[in-house]
């Protein structure tokens, strides 16, 4: 019997397998990866009754075209890609039912920049340290455990389902990605490294997302931020850190962030405001708020108690 599940047509401009990340591992220079947007990601995999962490596909800008060799169900959340099944428009935000021989098909983004694909049991792929994450800068997991983005003829495996009910996420809960973006910051152990005139700056100027960003980290493009001291011994580097290189222009760094790096730093974006950056494109104007860290910590536990992980 034919193993089920979809083939890859066109894979489209980057289309990676994700799931939440390889944890436990940096201490070997391992960058933990993951779903650049947590919120799409796990609202995928709830709507189909998966596991949290079960892998799922991150479809960067658009174009990816899959054959259907399975009858199954998916849920598609994030960005807003114009998906058609069997050239009819389908809903994003909402799970839909497959059978073998449909095509499914993503145009490119017109909100948001990555769009989430699950699968009803999620993906059958071997992990690599745990993880199927897929880290192309570490050549490591993904479809054949090397990093590698999709590509034309790719066969993504899964489990055959009948078909179920639709489910949809209740509209107070699906983002706007078009709306201007107030980011809350974590101050850290280093802010007081920077003048107050400086710290102002980040909080009273308008910045703007530059080109020259991807995965591993957002730079800024703004009224350069100076610290007191132009460098620190190397330590790690936690999600949402917010960094400052000899320029002063802030960069926010992500899931395939180093391990290590030696900047100063002047804060840490809000875990939950991460996500929301990642659906952004470039030029898009970003403003800077304050936030504690113990309302911080309040927000993500309620996130993921939600989403049960």
């Amino acid at each position: 019997m034919t193993q089920p599940g979809l083939k890859v047509l066109k894979p489209g401009i980057l289309t990676l397998v994700q799931d939440l990340g390889r944890f436990a591992y940096q201490h070997i220079g391992l960058s933990p990866g993951g779903a650049a947007d947590e919120h799409a990601f796990l609202w995928a995999n709830r709507l189909l009754n998966n596991r949290s962490n079960s892998p799922a596909l991150e479809i960067c800008f658009g174009g990816l075209q899959l054959e259907v060799l399975a009858n199954t169900n998916i849920a598609i959340t994030g960005a807003e890609m114009n998906a058609t099944l069997n050239n009819q428009p389908i809903e994003n935000w909402q799970t839909h039912t497959l059978k073998v021989g449909d095509k499914l098909s993503f145009a490119h983004a017109s909100s948001g920049i990555r769009s989430y694909l699950a699968i009803q049991d999620g993906f059958e792929l071997q992990p690599s340290f745990g993880s199927v994450a897929t880290v192309m800068r570490e050549k490591i997991g993904g479809i054949d455990g090397y990093g590698n983005p999709l590509k034309a003829d790719d066969f993504l495996p899964c489990s055959q389902h009948k078909p179920k009910l639709t489910t949809h996420v209740p509209p107070l809960f699906i983002p706007d990605y078009q709306r201007s973006l107030i980011l809350s910051v974590i101050p850290n152990e280093q802010t007081d490294q920077f003048d107050e005139a400086e710290l102002e700056k980040l909080y009273h100027w308008t910045y703007r997302i530059s080109t020259q960003s991807d995965r591993m980290g957002i730079r800024l493009e703004g009224e350069p931020i100076m610290p007191n001291v132009q460098g620190i011994i190397s330590e790690g580097i936690p999600y949402g850190t917010i960094q400052l290189p000899p320029d002063g222009q802030p960069i926010i760094l992500l899931k395939d962030r180093q391990t290590m790096g030696g900047y100063p730093k002047v804060g840490t974006l809000f875990v939950l405001d991460a996500f929301l950056l990642a659906q952004q494109q470039a030029h898009t104007e970003v403003r800077f708020t304050q936030i504690s860290l113990e309302e911080a910590q309040e927000k993500l536990r309620y996130f993921y108690r939600f989403f049960g992980v």
